[in-house]
């Protein structure tokens, strides 16, 4: 008998942001993700010790997926990112920087951590309160009965991911098509819960960006059909065409042994018994006039044969994924047995047609109302392919997001650079009564409120991948680049054109400073109201929800990481 181990006791570490390890492993995670942020930002390849799939990208989600974090701090952190970006899709990079710079910043400090959790509280809703206001210099007001605004605003999610490898016309497509297919789900008749619809993505790999289309309907991959041949459904009188739609096997499988067990009579095949069935249910849906059925699973050959011969069209295999959006765009119910067929399951469908995408055949349902529609998204090779997938989900999410709350804010640094100077702005100018209603001193806020302020400066540096310097108005509070081979002295007018996100040009005597300076000026008045550039061509936006949850999530992280005084550890 072997010998057993003796039990570990529980591991106890006191002021875990004191360790080395820590130190290091957050400023590593930190350093790899401000190199991912932006449209210059540089790609990481992610793949394990034995091979299989690579994947190439600069997605905090995949990112995030892919690596792993042994210490419990950090896995607080990647836990707390990855929750946000479930949930809004978009400013994955900007909630993880944020975070680490904050943590980094305020720990620094000779401050108890109670306080330093005080005053980040009270600064942290004097930003909401801020961008919540009319009175908000870096937000934008998005009209949905204007297109210029949305297309900022997807064409920004396109343009901050470089693994796409898309070039300008290649992204002006793409952006169209987006909106286009967004447009397709939103309900034509409002209701009072009004439910957008969805946008089923079709993957094509190996062509042109630019062959990429969206279709009203659904597509369902259908190699057995051919293409020559010219489709012959059965409609009924009014000119439709009926669908049944089918979440079980229709292939004449017999009971699996788990189901229990069966007696049956000599002579009586189970085979021919459960074939007749199908076949039965077949004659049922051709004296109900339907003109195609769909099943999930496998539909059995004779089955098929039998429905073809009835001019009925038979797609199998269509998978889980497909019937939800199969059940709303048809208003069919699926079917979950094969023993109780009932008519008021049945869907219905406009049309049906052939199409031909590369070497691909799909069955194309055109439904009544265009709720759902089908992505047939293109591009060269499978890594890029894969990398904007997740981005057009990510910009489709972005207007869902948008529809419930028609805002925007100010992209490319500017609103992280705006917000540190109206907090500048704010801390001169509290009352003594709001410093005692936290407990601190005067000098404790302002340690903290820079601390703040350069986390969220940080960030906006963090889109400089070149060298080059980074600037901020003392007008507008905006983010300015400098390319890079101009020396600090420069006369920042001559090198400078337009602010980060695009609203403001070089057209007034502006005055700057580097944002690499500790103390920044306060903000002197907010974003002019009617921009003198063409928003649809240089506007750069954020999600106004995501941006303001990564926020809320980067300091309430950071918060809780800061208030750390013990990790327990399990050694067993």
């Amino acid at each position: 008998m072997s010998r057993l181990e003796a039990k570990k006791p529980l591991l106890f570490i006191s002021e875990p942001l004191t360790e080395d390890t820590v130190s290091q492993s957050l400023s590593l995670l930190s350093g790899i993700l401000k190199s991912c942020y932006g449209p210059a930002g540089r790609l990481k390849q992610l793949h394990n010790g034995v091979g299989g799939y690579v994947c190439t990208t600069s997605q905090s989600s995949a990112i995030l997926r892919c690596i792993s974090v042994s210490h419990p701090v950090l896995s607080v952190l990647t836990a707390s990112v990855q929750n946000h970006i479930s949930r809004f899709s978009d400013c994955g990079l900007f909630t993880a920087i944020l975070c680490c710079s904050l943590i980094e910043n305020l720990k620094s400090l000779n401050v108890a951590s109670c306080t330093v959790i005080k005053i980040s509280k009270h600064l942290l809703s004097l930003c909401m309160d801020y961008l919540k206001s009319e009175a908000c210099g870096c937000r934008v007001s998005v009209d949905f009965s204007s297109l210029q605004t949305l297309l900022c605003l997807v064409r920004s999610v396109l343009t901050s991911k470089p693994a796409c490898m898309l070039n300008k016309p290649e992204v002006d497509h793409l952006t169209t098509l987006i909106l286009k297919a967004f447009m397709f789900t939103v309900p034509c008749h409002v209701e009072t819960n009004a439910v957008l619809g969805k946008c089923v993505i079709v993957p094509v790999k190996g062509r042109r960006v630019v062959d990429s289309t969206v279709l009203p309907g659904l597509l369902i991959e259908t190699p057995e059909i051919q293409l020559a041949k010219p489709l012959a459904v059965k409609r009924t009188c009014s000119n439709m065409i009926k669908i049944a739609l089918f979440c079980v096997s229709m292939s004449g499988d017999l009971f699996s042994p788990e189901e229990g067990t069966i007696t049956v009579h000599h002579g009586i095949s189970l085979e021919m018994l459960e074939l007749n069935q199908l076949l039965n249910v077949g004659k049922q849906l051709v004296n109900d006039e339907v003109g195609l059925v769909v099943c999930q699973k496998v539909i059995h050959p004779s089955l098929k044969q039998y429905l073809k011969e009835n001019h009925v069209i038979a797609v199998d295999r269509a998978g889980l994924s497909l019937m939800e959006p199969l059940s709303r765009m048809t208003g069919s119910k699926p079917i979950a047995s094969i023993h109780s067929l009932s008519p008021s399951c049945y869907g219905s469908l406009k049309d049906v047609r052939m199409e031909s995408f590369a070497s691909k055949h799909f069955l194309h349902l055109i439904p009544n109302d265009a709720v759902v529609c089908s992505l047939v998204l293109c591009n060269r090779n499978e890594t890029a392919w894969d990398e904007l997938k997740r981005v057009c989900e990510t910009a489709e999410h972005v207007l869902q997001l948008t529809i419930k709350e028609p805002l925007a804010l100010l992209g490319g640094g500017c609103t992280e650079t705006h917000l540190a100077s109206y907090i500048r702005h704010k801390s001169c100018s509290l009352s003594t009564s709001s410093f005692k209603d936290m407990d601190c001193s005067q000098t404790q806020y302002r340690l903290v409120a820079d601390g703040f302020c350069r986390s969220l400066e940080s960030v906006a540096c963090s889109l400089n991948h070149d060298g080059g310097e980074i600037l901020t108005d003392m007008a507008y509070g905006h983010c300015w680049f400098v390319p890079s081979g101009f020396p600090s002295v420069s006369n920042w007018s001559d090198v400078v054109s337009k602010c980060g996100c695009g609203i403001n040009g070089n057209t007034e005597n502006l005055n700057w400073r580097l944002l690499q300076g500790q103390f920044g000026s306060p903000i002197i008045q907010g974003c002019p109201k009617d921009p003198s550039v063409k928003v649809a061509d240089f506007l750069t936006l954020d999600c106004f929800a995501a941006k303001c949850s990564g926020l809320q999530v980067a300091l309430e992280t950071a918060n809780l990481i800061l208030d750390l005084s013990y990790v327990i550890k399990d050694q067993n």
